[in-house]
């Protein structure tokens, strides 16, 4: 039994799987920048698809680089105040270089440079690093955690029917769920009435279809016996 034993082992040793969740997490994290003219683009970016057991361990490694990037984030703001506008290796940009202000702004982004160095050291991918830090940072700057969403699908994988699922970072294209609407009800025309049949009117017609004629005869008085 493997009491209190966190994790998967996913049919690997430990820096086989350390390898694995790397190359992952880098995937998942280039794919956010996308080139239009790269023909291997992904189609949707910052989405990967992978099996289930995968995806539910590879998202506390990517949503922990997440909260590096936050903080480090936080250092950048705080040491925004002593740095210069000057561009590098100017006169102006010289003269910051040895100022005191420099050494303040040193102090205070060196808690930042320590945490891309450990992101760096997690990732080793400098490319995967700067979207991490520069843009998913600022993505989740007012979310304090589940960066992340795991998908399953419902089409198997080929080969040995393994089952898949997709894990991708939440803020756009947010899924919505729908609400099933009742089929609106059409009420049913009535049909139109039989009209009676219309009535004759000439009414002397019918009473003279009806009755028998009646035949007259006439009289020219009493008869008479020849004698």
């Amino acid at each position: 039994m493997r009491h209190k034993v966190r994790g998967r082992k996913l049919g690997r040793n430990a820096s086989h799987r350390k390898a694995m969740f790397r190359n992952m997490a880098v995937s998942l994290i280039r794919s956010v920048r996308v080139d239009e003219d790269d023909p291997g683009r992904p189609r949707v970016p910052g989405r990967i698809v992978t099996t289930v057991a995968k995806a539910k361990e590879l998202r506390p490694f990517v949503e922990k680089l997440v909260t590096l990037a936050r903080k480090a984030a936080a250092y950048e703001e705080a040491a925004e105040q002593y740095a210069t506008p000057a561009e590098p290796n100017s006169g102006e940009w010289k003269t910051w270089r040895q100022s005191e202000q420099w050494q303040q702004w040193a102090q205070a982004m060196a808690p930042a440079v320590s945490l891309r160095r450990r992101a760096f050291s997690l990732l080793r991918d400098r490319e995967a690093v700067d979207i991490l830090f520069d843009e998913l940072a600022e993505r989740f700057a007012d979310r304090p955690g589940g960066y992340t969403r795991i998908v399953r699908l419902a089409k198997v994988r080929l080969g040995d029917a393994g089952r898949q699922a997709l894990i991708e970072f939440v803020g756009e294209r947010d899924r919505v769920r729908s609400r099933r609407r009742a089929a609106p009800v059409i009420a049913e025309e009535e049909p139109p009435a039989e009209q009676p049949p219309a009535e004759e009117s000439d009414s002397e017609e019918t009473v003279a279809e009806s009755e028998p004629a009646v035949e007259a005869t006439e009289t020219d008085g009493p008869e008479s016996d020849d004698t």
